[in-house]
């Protein structure tokens, strides 16, 4: 089976810079046709992308990657609240010439991406859920083992295994390998990640809120009819995929996708199937 071409476009993408709110915000944008704007993991930078996933995106979207505030290669400081990260993420995006767009939420990002779709319906024409959970308490936690490793300032390859794929698979462990050593081609990759506990504090004090959903924004998502499509591995130690099944049938137009033998990031261990499934998605409920 002939595997398809993707020009190398995101492991040698140069930052851009844009003012927000007084801040100089770095991002990367490429690829062709309509945008799909990206937004990040805890601890996640421009630098921590799959290039291979991106670039498979790229070849039916222009993408838009980007650090949030204080983090990454940008300035400023990363609130501790999802509802001023969604008015970032729309400063952002008008700053850079953007009305609507599709918007890709991965862990955090996945946060965040449902707090914008609610708060501001009329910007996000779809929104992508990776490796991410929805508002509301009584869910699967996080496991242990994901915070032992999450919570280290520097992950390698072994805490990669564990953190983002299935590591009692041989198959999810070479997958992880390779997602890793296409990550690290770049320079220079981890000087950029945060690594201090008083930096993780922030993720984990919005995720939080997020999850007690005092703003009832569960019941939101039952109401909105943009579609919707959510990607997760079986073995999420982190945003367990269990905890879509509840809303299942109360979702107006949403779709599933479940990979066998992955983890937290099963966009990385399946980069050109997920771009495809995202951007087949895209299309086929696009007006």
């Amino acid at each position: 089976m002939n595997t398809p071409h993707h020009s190398a476009r995101a492991a040698t993408a140069e930052n851009q810079y844009v003012q927000v709110n007084g801040n100089e915000i770095a991002y990367r944008t490429f690829g062709v046709g309509s945008p799909i704007v990206l937004a990040n993991r805890m601890r996640g930078t421009l630098d921590t992308w799959d290039p291979l996933f991106l670039d498979s995106l790229a070849d039916r979207h222009t993408v838009i990657t980007f650090d949030y505030p204080g983090v990454g290669y940008s300035s400023g400081t990363l609130p501790d609240d999802l509802g001023e990260v969604a008015r970032f993420v729309s400063d952002f995006t008008t700053a850079i010439g953007l009305d609507s767009f599709a918007m890709l939420g991965w862990s955090w990002g996945g946060f965040t991406t449902q707090t914008l779709l609610l708060d501001q319906p009329e910007r996000v024409t779809h929104a992508i859920l990776v490796g991410t959970n929805p508002p509301g308490p009584g869910q699967l936690p996080i496991q242990q083992v994901f915070i032992d490793r999450a919570m280290k300032p520097v992950n390698d390859l072994d805490d990669e295994e564990v953190l983002f794929f299935e590591p009692r698979s041989a198959f999810s462990r070479a997958a992880a390998k390779a997602s890793h050593d296409r990550i690290y081609a770049r320079p220079d990759v981890v000087s950029k990640i945060p690594s201090r506990l008083e930096q993780f504090m922030v993720y984990l004090k919005a995720a939080e809120v997020f999850r007690e959903d005092a703003l009832g924004r569960r019941a939101g998502l039952t109401r909105t009819r943009t579609p919707m499509l959510v990607i997760s591995g079986d073995n999420d130690t982190s945003t367990a995929g269990q905890n879509w099944f509840p809303l299942i049938g109360q979702l107006q137009n949403a779709q599933f996708v479940f990979y066998p033998e992955s983890g937290h990031g099963p966009q990385h261990q399946y980069p050109e199937l997920s771009a495809e499934y995202i951007a087949d998605f895209i299309a086929r409920t696009s007006c």
